[in-house]
Protein backbone atom coordinates (compact mmCIF):
# COMPACT_ATOMS: atom_id res chain seq x y z
CA UNK A 1 0.00 0.00 0.00
CA UNK A 2 1.56 3.37 -0.94
CA UNK A 3 2.48 5.56 1.35
CA UNK A 4 -0.36 9.16 0.88
CA UNK A 5 1.70 12.18 -0.54
CA UNK A 6 2.91 14.34 1.81
CA UNK A 7 2.79 17.87 1.01
CA UNK A 8 5.91 20.30 1.65
CA UNK A 9 6.98 23.46 1.55
CA UNK A 10 10.64 24.70 1.42
CA UNK A 11 11.62 28.55 2.69
CA UNK A 12 15.30 29.81 1.86
CA UNK A 13 16.33 32.57 0.81
CA UNK A 14 19.54 30.82 -1.35
CA UNK A 15 18.32 29.43 -4.04
CA UNK A 16 20.94 26.54 -4.27
CA UNK A 17 20.56 25.11 -0.90
CA UNK A 18 16.45 25.07 -1.53
CA UNK A 19 17.36 23.37 -4.60
CA UNK A 20 19.25 20.82 -2.92
CA UNK A 21 16.78 20.22 -0.36
CA UNK A 22 14.24 19.38 -3.01
CA UNK A 23 16.39 17.22 -4.74
CA UNK A 24 16.98 15.20 -2.08
CA UNK A 25 13.08 15.17 -0.93
CA UNK A 26 11.95 14.25 -4.76
CA UNK A 27 13.74 10.92 -4.24
CA UNK A 28 10.65 9.97 -2.19
CA UNK A 29 7.76 9.16 -4.07
CA UNK A 30 5.85 10.24 -1.15
CA UNK A 31 6.85 13.47 0.05
CA UNK A 32 5.38 16.32 -3.06
CA UNK A 33 7.32 19.29 -2.85
CA UNK A 34 4.04 21.92 -3.51
CA UNK A 35 6.75 25.13 -3.92
CA UNK A 36 10.00 27.14 -2.86
CA UNK A 37 9.69 30.43 -0.91
CA UNK A 38 12.29 33.40 0.00
CA UNK A 39 10.83 34.56 3.20
CA UNK A 40 8.45 33.52 6.24
CA UNK A 41 5.74 35.84 4.99
CA UNK A 42 5.55 33.82 1.92
CA UNK A 43 5.05 31.16 3.63
CA UNK A 44 2.03 32.21 5.92
CA UNK A 45 0.49 33.51 2.39
CA UNK A 46 0.93 29.73 1.02
CA UNK A 47 -0.39 28.23 4.24
CA UNK A 48 -4.01 30.59 3.69
CA UNK A 49 -4.18 29.10 -0.17
CA UNK A 50 -3.06 25.68 0.07
CA UNK A 51 -2.90 22.54 2.14
CA UNK A 52 0.04 21.68 3.30
CA UNK A 53 1.62 19.39 5.82
CA UNK A 54 5.62 20.14 6.78
CA UNK A 55 7.35 23.25 6.00
CA UNK A 56 10.80 23.11 5.91
CA UNK A 57 12.06 26.47 7.25
CA UNK A 58 16.13 28.18 7.29
CA UNK A 59 15.95 30.66 10.32
CA UNK A 60 17.31 33.79 8.91
CA UNK A 61 15.69 34.93 6.03
CA UNK A 62 14.20 38.65 4.92
CA UNK A 63 10.89 40.31 5.81
CA UNK A 64 10.17 37.52 8.53
CA UNK A 65 13.16 34.75 10.18
CA UNK A 66 11.92 31.17 10.96
CA UNK A 67 11.51 31.61 14.27
CA UNK A 68 8.95 34.55 13.93
CA UNK A 69 7.25 32.69 10.90
CA UNK A 70 7.12 29.07 13.01
CA UNK A 71 5.18 31.15 15.79
CA UNK A 72 2.55 32.68 13.80
CA UNK A 73 2.46 29.48 11.80
CA UNK A 74 1.31 27.28 15.15
CA UNK A 75 -0.53 30.01 16.25
CA UNK A 76 -3.10 30.12 12.56
CA UNK A 77 -2.22 26.70 11.27
CA UNK A 78 -1.55 23.80 14.28
CA UNK A 79 -1.44 20.91 12.35
CA UNK A 80 1.11 22.19 9.68
CA UNK A 81 4.32 20.69 11.04
CA UNK A 82 7.85 22.15 10.99
CA UNK A 83 11.10 21.29 10.90
CA UNK A 84 13.66 24.22 11.06
CA UNK A 85 17.02 23.74 8.86
CA UNK A 86 20.11 25.75 10.21
CA UNK A 87 23.53 26.45 9.72
CA UNK A 88 23.52 27.81 13.27
CA UNK A 89 24.71 24.89 15.81
CA UNK A 90 24.15 26.94 19.02
CA UNK A 91 21.78 25.67 21.73
CA UNK A 92 19.72 29.01 22.16
CA UNK A 93 18.14 28.56 18.79
CA UNK A 94 16.70 24.76 20.12
CA UNK A 95 15.36 26.79 23.50
CA UNK A 96 13.86 29.20 21.08
CA UNK A 97 12.59 26.56 18.80
CA UNK A 98 10.77 24.43 21.96
CA UNK A 99 9.52 27.84 22.70
CA UNK A 100 7.56 28.44 19.47
CA UNK A 101 6.54 24.94 18.91
CA UNK A 102 9.24 23.54 16.12
CA UNK A 103 8.82 19.91 15.53
CA UNK A 104 12.22 19.60 15.02
CA UNK A 105 15.93 20.47 14.03
CA UNK A 106 18.59 19.80 11.89
CA UNK A 107 21.74 21.10 10.67
CA UNK A 108 22.56 22.25 7.26
CA UNK A 109 25.98 20.21 7.60
CA UNK A 110 23.87 16.63 7.91
CA UNK A 111 23.29 14.60 4.84
CA UNK A 112 19.90 13.97 3.25
CA UNK A 113 18.80 10.55 4.74
CA UNK A 114 18.55 12.48 8.19
CA UNK A 115 16.80 15.09 6.49
CA UNK A 116 14.32 12.20 5.49
CA UNK A 117 14.47 10.64 8.65
CA UNK A 118 13.46 13.61 10.53
CA UNK A 119 10.66 14.11 8.10
CA UNK A 120 9.51 10.58 8.50
CA UNK A 121 9.97 11.13 11.96
CA UNK A 122 7.58 14.20 12.27
CA UNK A 123 5.21 13.01 9.85
CA UNK A 124 4.55 9.84 12.32
CA UNK A 125 3.59 12.56 15.03
CA UNK A 126 6.92 12.57 16.94
CA UNK A 127 9.52 15.34 17.11
CA UNK A 128 12.93 15.33 15.84
CA UNK A 129 15.99 16.57 18.42
CA UNK A 130 18.02 13.75 18.51
CA UNK A 131 21.42 15.70 17.24
CA UNK A 132 21.44 17.75 20.12
CA UNK A 133 25.05 17.22 20.60
CA UNK A 134 25.27 18.86 17.39
CA UNK A 135 24.49 21.89 19.18
CA UNK A 136 26.91 23.39 21.21
CA UNK A 137 27.13 25.97 24.16
CA UNK A 138 29.03 28.92 23.20
CA UNK A 139 32.60 28.53 23.17
CA UNK A 140 34.12 29.24 26.55
CA UNK A 141 36.51 32.02 25.06
CA UNK A 142 33.46 34.21 24.20
CA UNK A 143 31.70 34.04 27.72
CA UNK A 144 35.11 35.60 28.79
CA UNK A 145 34.32 38.06 26.50
CA UNK A 146 30.66 38.05 27.87
CA UNK A 147 29.40 37.66 24.47
CA UNK A 148 25.99 36.71 24.23
CA UNK A 149 24.07 34.31 21.90
CA UNK A 150 22.37 37.02 19.65
CA UNK A 151 25.87 39.24 19.67
CA UNK A 152 27.51 35.88 18.48
CA UNK A 153 25.05 35.87 15.94
CA UNK A 154 25.61 39.17 14.72
CA UNK A 155 29.13 38.70 14.42
CA UNK A 156 28.48 35.95 11.84
CA UNK A 157 25.73 37.76 9.73
CA UNK A 158 28.46 40.54 9.67
CA UNK A 159 31.50 38.39 8.07
CA UNK A 160 29.06 36.93 5.73
CA UNK A 161 28.72 40.85 4.86
CA UNK A 162 25.33 41.71 5.58
CA UNK A 163 24.47 45.54 6.58
CA UNK A 164 22.89 46.43 9.56
CA UNK A 165 19.76 46.70 7.87
CA UNK A 166 19.82 43.28 6.22
CA UNK A 167 20.84 41.92 9.62
CA UNK A 168 17.75 43.82 11.03
CA UNK A 169 15.28 42.46 8.65
CA UNK A 170 16.95 38.54 8.54
CA UNK A 171 16.55 38.72 13.02
CA UNK A 172 13.28 40.33 13.01
CA UNK A 173 14.44 43.04 15.21
CA UNK A 174 15.01 47.20 14.09
CA UNK A 175 18.07 48.56 12.82
CA UNK A 176 18.82 50.82 15.86
CA UNK A 177 18.87 47.10 17.88
CA UNK A 178 21.40 45.63 15.39
CA UNK A 179 23.67 49.02 16.03
CA UNK A 180 23.58 49.04 19.33
CA UNK A 181 24.53 45.63 19.43
CA UNK A 182 27.40 46.32 17.09
CA UNK A 183 28.41 48.91 19.52
CA UNK A 184 28.44 46.66 22.72
CA UNK A 185 30.67 43.67 20.30
CA UNK A 186 33.07 46.28 19.04
CA UNK A 187 33.60 47.77 22.81
CA UNK A 188 33.66 43.92 24.53
CA UNK A 189 35.86 42.69 21.38
CA UNK A 190 38.45 45.97 21.66
CA UNK A 191 37.91 46.44 17.79
CA UNK A 192 37.31 49.59 15.97
CA UNK A 193 35.20 48.36 13.02
CA UNK A 194 34.34 45.82 10.93
CA UNK A 195 37.30 44.53 9.64
CA UNK A 196 38.66 44.11 12.76
CA UNK A 197 36.12 42.23 14.22
CA UNK A 198 36.11 39.93 11.61
CA UNK A 199 39.55 39.26 12.04
CA UNK A 200 38.98 38.65 15.71
CA UNK A 201 36.47 36.58 14.98
CA UNK A 202 38.34 34.15 12.70
CA UNK A 203 41.52 34.28 14.94
CA UNK A 204 39.01 33.30 17.53
CA UNK A 205 37.54 30.76 15.14
CA UNK A 206 34.09 32.31 15.98
CA UNK A 207 34.03 31.79 11.77
CA UNK A 208 36.28 30.23 9.04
Amino acid sequence: MEKPKTNILIADDHSIVAGGIAAILNTADHLNVIGIVDNGQKVLERAAETSIDLVLLDINMPVMNGIECTKQLKAQYPAIKVIIITMYNRKQFIRELFEVGADGCILKSNSGKELLTAIERVISGKTYFDQLNDFIDAPKEFKEFRLSEREIEIIELIAEGFTSKEIATRLFISEHTVKTHRKNIFQKTNVNDSDELIKWAMNNKLIR
